[in-house]
């Protein structure tokens, strides 16, 4: 991974004139020479623009929403700005600039890329689009459902696209992937400029196809309950190829300490608030932590004895709940990285795929692996927690659903940060980490297990599993669907 410092800027600039133009038609007179329209760009211009524009709404925003919805942080109970998301109050005008930036910007500049690399043949930056347009949409489905994606992208020929279901979408982006992996984009090597202009890689194409093979197993793993053999002869089919996962973490390694070009997250709930402390830890967090003595709880709380906030119960007073002025706020920093895929969460899947279809042979040694990079990553030794008589050794004469429990469970310790959204996704696939029948004050809970949040406005046990599509939608297209509560499953949820 390299500094993208010099570059994150006038990328966020740029992004932001993308926003607000890339989807209007430009005029052929009085062009300004110095801004020229988005439809000359080419795709050296376009990906990282797109590239940045992604981790900025899922490492930003949506990493919030995701961090607070996976319980490892809830609303300050002084404060007022995450109240919405922990109530599961959110409505059409929440996550509209998320939504519209990852269309408008990402998306867009995504398939312009696409379009310009298939014409001229540069099947190498046709891969690179394609496989970050697929992660792109594949959280926007994930968060949605629903979504325009034949009729997307058509400018003023279109203004009001209908909307695709998720499933899909999904199938047609896993064509698209493998469509772009079957082109022969090795003979020309990207030149120095192009290099840096790929922020994940470097222009090492080998870990671009790695990305590739790694997101389509996501997918592939999102489908076990609504497509199951579609699920297990799509992942069996990356097995047999022989496929090559990611060993190393794709997304954006370094930022820098000044504004607009930190870490988004941060910029977000730090540096634009000028506060610390909106977010406090999740006793449904520290609690499993503190009660398996997890040296992470250092690296993610900054204290090796983390005090929570229970999940929620951000109207309580002071004299209730007087730890509550303590409680620990999530540790953040300018130059966090942004995670499109971890790799520990890619040791974590491929753990998965084979106790699913292959009799587990060499899951063990993958779990292992995705448990020593997560406490790597937090810059604690996993000494004593891994191996077979290590506190997170792998259950290997459990059930399935046994060893399902153990994958998901240290996937979820693995994912606080500006990737928070997979825990929460996760949690909706799977059911791990399982629900609470009793809150977190209530004798007999037990730490790790989710509850329904203080002052949730769902109804107790409706949990959140999606946004409500935007107003931005709503009020100008015709096609959007009926508006469906955010505590019904997406098409893949359990």
């Amino acid at each position: 991974m390299k500094n993208i410092t010099n570059y994150i800027r006038p990328l966020i600039l740029s992004g932001l004139f993308f926003l607000t133009f890339g989807c209007k038609k430009t005029l052929d007179i009085n062009v300004d020479p110095n801004n020229p329209p988005i439809e000359t760009a080419s795709p050296e211009v376009l990906l990282p623009s797109a590239i940045m524009s992604t981790a900025g709404r899922v490492g930003g925003d949506l990493a919030i929403l995701g961090g607070i919805w996976s319980q490892y942080w809830t609303q300050a109970f002084a404060s007022n700005q995450y109240k919405t998301i922990d109530a599961y109050n959110l409505t059409r005008t929440d996550f509209t600039g998320a939504y519209d930036q990852l269309y408008a910007g990402a998306l867009a500049d995504y398939q312009l890329a696409i379009s310009k690399a298939q014409a001229s043949g540069d099947w190498r930056y046709n891969l690179m689009a394609t496989v970050m347009k697929a992660y792109t949409y594949q959280v926007l489905v994930d968060v949605y459902d629903k979504l325009p994606y034949t009729e997307a992208f058509q400018g003023s020929a279109n203004l009001q696209p209908k909307y695709d279901d998720g499933y899909f979408i999904y199938q047609a982006l896993l064509t698209e992937i493998n469509a772009a992996l079957a082109k022969d984009f090795t003979t020309v090597p990207l030149t120095s400029s192009q290099k840096k202009g790929d922020f994940l890689f470097n222009g090492d194409m080998d870990l671009w196809v790695q990305f590739a093979n790694t997101l389509k197993l996501k997918m592939y793993l999102r489908m076990v309950n609504a497509k199951p053999a579609e699920a297990e002869a799509g992942i069996r089919g990356l097995y047999t190829a022989g496929a090559k996962f990611l060993s190393v973490g794709a997304g954006i390694a370094k930022f820098e300490d000044s504004p607009n070009n930190s870490n988004p997250m941060y910029e977000m709930n730090v540096r634009r608030l000028n506060t610390t402390t909106n977010l406090r830890a999740s006793y449904t967090f520290t609690s499993w932590l503190i009660d398996n003595e997890d040296p992470r709880a250092s690296a993610y709380f900054g204290s090796a004895s983390p005090i929570g906030q229970n999940q929620g119960d951000f109207a309580a007073t002071q004299q209730e709940q007087p730890t509550y002025a303590n409680a620990s706020v999530a540790a953040q920093k300018a130059t966090d990285p942004v995670w499109f895929i971890s790799d520990s969460e890619s040791f974590f899947m491929q753990a998965e795929a084979l106790e699913r279809y292959f009799g587990g042979a060499g899951a063990e040694a993958l779990y292992d692996k995705g448990v020593q990079a997560s406490f790597t990553a937090s810059g604690a030794s996993s000494d004593g927690f891994v191996g077979t008589t290590g506190l997170y050794a792998y259950p290997v004469a459990g059930n399935f659903e046994t060893k399902l429990e153990a994958i998901i469970t240290q996937k979820w310790a693995s994912l606080p940060g500006s990737h928070a959204l997979e825990a929460f996704f996760e949690q909706q696939r799977t059911g791990y980490p399982v629900t609470s029948p009793i809150y977190s004050t209530v004798a007999g809970y037990i730490p790790g297990q989710w509850v329904y949040a203080r002052n949730g406005v769902t109804g107790a046990g409706r949990f959140p599993k999606r946004l409500v599509w935007p107003a931005s939608s709503r009020d100008r297209n015709v096609n959007v669907p009926t508006e469906v509560p955010i505590y019904v499953k997406v098409w893949w949820g359990k």
